[in-house]
């Protein structure tokens, strides 16, 4: 049991790295992604009665919002391949395959447009933002990122072990 919930960490780990990978790659393009700042600062002020704000960035910050934001990052992203096996089964793990993997990826993506994005003040899946359209696109192809990235994890934990 223990080894698989390690696989399952790993491929957490991995595939939100992908994500990482992604926006780096991004911003060479000078596209911008979320602050994981925010994330921590949202996450920060739960416990103090504040779960939705006007505008995110207007909140006062807090002590170590950015490692607690980068943090929450890799916590969701675990929890998430937590999900994928606990859907499909722990054979998954042992023959991943793509379109589940996948599909969880995408799925991951109502989390920020229903949840963080009203939550940070930036309306259901950005409506409140300039460009919403792109916006949720450039959301989704993130999200189908951790999608692949789950499933290129997969494929290369069984390569090593």
């Amino acid at each position: 049991m223990i080894i698989i919930i390690l696989k399952i960490l790993a491929i957490g780990i991995g595939a939100t790295i992908a994500i990482d990978l992604w926006v780096s790659f991004l911003k060479l393009f000078k596209i911008k992604s979320l602050d994981y700042r925010y994330l921590g600062r949202w996450i920060g002020n739960i416990p103090k009665g504040k779960f939705f704000h006007n505008k995110i960035q207007d909140a006062p910050t807090i002590p170590h919002e950015l490692i607690i934001g980068w943090t929450v990052h890799y916590l969701i992203g675990i929890t998430f391949a937590f999900i994928l096996v606990a859907v499909c089964g722990i054979g998954w793990l042992d023959k991943p395959s793509f379109l589940p993997a996948i599909i969880i990826g995408l799925i991951t993506a109502a989390g920020p447009f229903f949840i963080m994005q009203p939550a940070f003040g930036f309306g259901i899946a950005s409506s409140k933002l300039p460009n919403p359209n792109l916006l949720r696109l450039k959301s989704l192809g993130t999200h189908l990122i951790y999608g692949l990235g789950l499933y290129v994890s997969a494929i290369l934990l069984n390569e090593i072990f």
